[in-house]
């Protein structure tokens, strides 16, 4: 898809996103959304694009960092829990609980039957979360093995992504088929009527991009809000207001 052909299409999708936005904040309704996926699969990516136009007290991205030792001592979903939409919002999850089925399960970071107690739980977990009100949206993004390494030399070559690779990127590269794995198990546990997986196809990025937001839109019931048209006020006079003399410091014109 050629760029240009793809900011038409977002510019359109926005538009109905920051529409659904209006009707969240108007409705208090609540609304999270989980993205997952491979390293490279283009998480980020899309939640940029969903968040660009849309406002960011409405829209909260969240991303936590590894757990703290306390943290570690708590119940799993617990660190997860503070950070569901209230009313009026909407979250996305730039990878969420499902670490532990995920990365923590392929890297180690937790014991087998830790992962299967999560497996076996997180039906019960999520099925509480929707019958508070919540509408939970999870999403998979699939990625090639070709596309996977394609995306980590970009990152390797070039400079201005290199900050995006880190060791634990090349050691999902090289166990691919223990993610694979651990995917499968993760979608047997958890995908069900209630709460379903939604798999987005991301080996074209921007259509990936696209068929996401569309899709995302179509689940959440939002109505156009009208509004009254905005007029801009007449300014005050000026009175006896004199510019300043004062030597800002102004940036040079380097363009």
């Amino acid at each position: 898809m050629k760029r240009t052909e793809f900011e038409r299409e977002l510019e359109t999708l926005q538009i109905e996103l920051v529409k659904m936005q209006e009707w969240v904040k108007a409705t208090g309704a609540k609304v999270c959304v989980l993205f997952e996926g491979r390293d490279a699969a283009g998480k980020g990516g899309i939640i940029k694009r969903i968040t660009e136009r849309t406002s960011p007290r409405v829209f909260r991205v969240v991303a936590l960092p590894s757990p703290t030792e306390r943290e570690k001592t708590q119940m799993y979903f617990q660190r997860y829990m503070p950070h569901l939409p209230a009313a009026g919002e909407i979250v996305l999850f730039d990878r969420s609980w499902y670490n532990r089925a995920g990365v923590e399960r392929v890297m180690g970071f937790a014991t087998e039957k830790q992962v299967e107690t999560f497996l076996q739980y997180t039906p019960f977990v999520e099925r509480a979360i929707i019958a508070s009100g919540i509408i939970l949206v999870k999403y998979w993004l699939e990625e090639t093995m070709a596309d996977q390494t394609e995306r980590f030399e970009e990152r390797i070559n070039d400079y201005r992504k290199i900050w995006k690779l880190s060791p634990m990127d090349l050691e999902s590269h090289r166990r691919w088929y223990d993610y694979s794995r651990a995917r499968d198990a993760m979608f047997a546990a958890t995908d069900t009527d209630e709460s379903p997986w939604y798999v987005v196809d991301s080996h074209d990025q921007r259509r990936g991009r696209l068929n996401c937001i569309a899709h995302l839109l179509s689940l959440i019931p939002y109505e156009e809000i009208q509004r009254t048209k905005v007029k801009l006020p007449k300014r005050q006079p000026k009175g006896d207001y004199v510019e300043p003399e004062h030597p800002f410091r102004r940036i040079p014109n380097r363009y």
